[in-house]
């Protein structure tokens, strides 16, 4: 008895100093992530010049700027911050909302049709997450220029296309893991298809929803080309084209202003991340991992 009490506290001994190497490592880990962030907060502080000198120091007397590279970037030019935050904040909310409505409606029935058309529309949706941008953004700039699409409204049939892959391979994954036999008592209670997507499917459906919600508000929010090359730049700028207008000509660029105005791009989306943060591992575990 004594050599087996022995040999398991020799073995919890191991578990522990285990746990513990691996906690350091991913601390380390984990500095190295968000020392970028860190840095970038720090220098929204700096005068551009001390920018320059120092990239890693922390801002003090001689080198604290106070708020001035958040003033001077909101008000730099002749286009508002205010505008382009909003355009931005549009641009994502109606972007996301026409995502996840017509994806999620898409694979369901494409799940339960299942149909051969359904699996070429399938395959179609699949291809198009591996297939680069950049062999298309030049035939898609023509195109939205014929079809009148160069407006804040116009560019969310864009990001329909470009987001609908990820979100209807996600979507079709946990649709197989729910039971038919539920939507068939709907039927039986004489739901059509309509209210048995919204009142029995769509609930199931949330944490999937939650999580494709948060991958698609990430990239729409911080998409900087896409914008660019769709978008009348005269008329409509997001946040991320507002923020090139802050290199100057011959190379000069307003560093500090340009960390500011990046400071202020992250901090919605990061709150919105960490609202939302619990539902990402179970949405994306169940899109991709079941049925």
């Amino acid at each position: 008895m004594a050599k087996v009490e022995t040999k398991e506290l020799k073995y919890k001994e191991k578990q522990s100093i285990g746990k513990i190497i691996l906690t350091i490592i991913f601390v380390i880990v984990s500095v190295f992530y968000v020392s970028p962030i860190i840095i970038v907060l720090m220098n929204s502080f700096k005068w551009n010049g001390d920018i320059a000198q120092n990239l890693f120091a922390f801002p003090n007397g001689d080198s604290f700027a106070g708020l001035r590279n958040y003033t001077y970037g909101m008000t730099f030019g002749n286009y508002p911050f205010w505008k382009s935050a909003f355009y931005s904040f549009f641009i994502t909310v109606g972007g996301v909302a026409l995502i996840l409505l017509c994806t999620s409606m898409a694979a369901w029935y494409i799940q339960r049709s299942n149909t051969i058309f359904c699996k070429i529309v399938y395959f179609f949706c699949i291809f198009s997450m591996v297939v680069p941008f950049q062999m298309v953004m030049f035939t898609l700039s023509d195109t939205a220029n014929k079809l009148k699409l160069t407006t804040p409204w116009g560019i969310l049939p864009v990001y329909l296309g470009f987001g609908a892959g990820l979100a209807i391979f996600m979507f079709s994954g946990f649709v197989k893991s729910i039971p038919i036999e539920i939507e068939e008592a709907a039927d039986v209670d004489g739901a059509g298809p309509l209210k048995t997507f919204f009142s029995v499917v769509l609930p199931i459906m949330k944490p999937t929803f939650i999580s494709i919600a948060i991958l698609e508000t990430m990239w729409i929010w911080n998409d900087y080309l896409l914008p660019y090359l769709v978008l009348d730049g005269k008329l409509y700028k997001t946040i991320p084209i507002h923020m090139q207008f802050l290199n100057g000509s011959y190379g000069q660029t307003d560093n500090g202003a340009i960390m500011a105005l990046v400071v202020l791009s992250i901090v919605p989306i990061v709150i919105f991340y960490f609202a939302c943060q619990k539902y990402i591992i179970e949405g994306v575990v169940s899109g991709a991992v079941k049925g």
